[in-house]
């Protein structure tokens, strides 16, 4: 009997001593040191050409967006951003002192970039894309950097990230680094022009394309080998920009390059929800880097080869079927719709692409549809199309049946299914 006891007390033991070492190597693992405060710089200690590169690189990587406030003050962070996990707050990146990063150096301000550590020493959530800014070279983030510090100080606290139990943990970050962040430098590829693998170095690095376009696993890192599949932003689906795009074949450099700088392409339309705010940051890129973005974009989407559609396809128009099969869609839609998508109506003759060319009624997820419906399209200022929301002036019911229709009469797809529990259970969540 003292023999047992003596051994269940050894193996506690072990287990204990085992248990505190691993407790130890994972604070270890997750410590990273505070770096030094300095004095705000002082703004002629950056070079203009400096801050001018900064404010394009800036502009690529859509820092403004998550970093303003609905009606707040520019780069003052406390932006609400809903994630699976819960809300996070963005942080201000003007260069006040207290508030701000105006305490930061450069060292510290590229260690948040590409490790996701903040000044202080502790863990950034990925919400910062540091998986993909590790792929920008440092003398970029200088200069961005240099933008930043140059900007007005706005003294604004974000409030407190509102997360699911635990997670407020920040060294549980590190964990999440060590399976997610690959910290490798851009290389560019020999048998690719320049403005390739200029195009490649912006998408991949600061302009974090496949932070919304490739799927996420359940611990919210992108989904390895599925890059630029298709992913979701903001409750809206962000398309997959490789070839099984549904309209990968009418994307072409030029078509990619009008969307891109203007928000609107005659054969696409209209940059609708998240990614209105980033066409309207491009439209202030130098053409020359857009340009860029597009060549690389349609490279992986005719990755199989396929070449770009030089012509739209004739408008499909199957009304009379569609009629049949959701009347009700039918009425609304001539009550509330055609003045503008009917066909012949004037709207069509100022530019505007067919229904039946559009990603969003051709795709087999509605959500888009839905969204666009619901909440409605803003025009870009001075820009761009306009569609007002619907969601407050009709029923799920209204919605699902003249969204069925437009289904059904501009596409030759199969019917969305359960239509109206998607504009319901998208109501909810707006």
């Amino acid at each position: 009997m003292s023999s047992n006891r003596k051994s269940l007390r050894a193996a506690l033991f072990a287990t204990t001593i085992a248990a505190l070492g691993g407790i130890a190597v994972a604070f270890w693992y997750a410590y990273e040191p505070a770096i030094d405060k300095i004095s705000r710089p002082d703004r002629e200690s950056f070079s203009p050409d400096a801050i001018r590169r900064g404010e394009q690189l800036a502009t690529v990587g859509d820092c403004i967006v998550c970093h303003t406030s609905e009606g707040g003050q520019p780069f003052a962070g406390a932006r609400p951003l809903p994630t699976p996990f819960g809300t996070l707050y963005s942080t201000n990146i003007t260069p006040d002192e207290d508030s701000g990063i105006g305490t930061w150096s450069e060292p510290a301000f590229i260690r948040a970039m590409k490790q996701g550590v903040r000044r202080d020493g502790s863990h950034l959530y990925p919400a910062l894309p540091y998986e993909h800014f590790t792929h920008v070279r440092d003398e970029d983030l200088k200069d961005v950097y240099a933008f930043l510090m140059t900007r007005q100080p706005v003294m604004q606290q974000a409030p407190d990230n509102d997360l699911l139990p635990g997670l407020g943990f920040r060294p549980l970050l590190a964990g999440w680094k060590m399976l997610f962040l690959d910290q490798a430098n851009f290389e560019p590829i020999a048998s690719q022009t320049d403005e390739w693998n200029r195009g490649k170095y912006l998408v991949d690095g600061l302009a974090h394309c496949g932070g919304c376009h490739t799927p996420r696993n359940i611990a919210g890192g992108e989904k390895s080998g599925s890059e630029f599949a298709g992913g979701m932003a903001e409750g809206w689906i962000a398309p997959a920009l490789d070839s099984s795009n549904p309209s990968a074949a009418t994307w072409s450099e030029e078509s990619l390059f009008d969307y891109l700088k203007t928000g609107f392409d005659q054969m696409h339309g209209v940059a609708a929800g998240p990614m209105g705010p980033v066409s309207e940051g491009l439209s202030n890129l130098a053409d020359s880097d857009v340009s860029a973005i597009a060549t690389y974009i349609s490279s992986i989407m005719k990755d199989d080869g396929t070449e770009a559609v030089k012509e739209p396809a004739d408008p499909i128009d199957n009304a009379q079927r569609a009629a049949n099969d959701f009347p009700e869609g039918a009425q609304i839609f001539q009550g509330a719709c055609a003045s503008c998508h009917e066909s012949g109506s004037p709207m069509l003759h100022q530019g505007r692409p067919p229904l039946s060319h559009l990603t969003s009624v051709k795709t087999g997820d509605p959500t888009n549809a839905v969204a666009a419906v619901l909440q409605g399209v803003a025009a870009l200022p001075g820009k761009g199309a306009f569609m007002p929301a619907f969601g407050r002036n009709m029923s799920d019911k209204d919605l699902a049946q003249v969204l069925g229709y437009v289904r059904a009469r501009f596409t030759h797809q199969t019917e969305w299914k359960n239509l109206e529990e998607i504009v319901a259970s998208s109501r909810s969540k707006e």
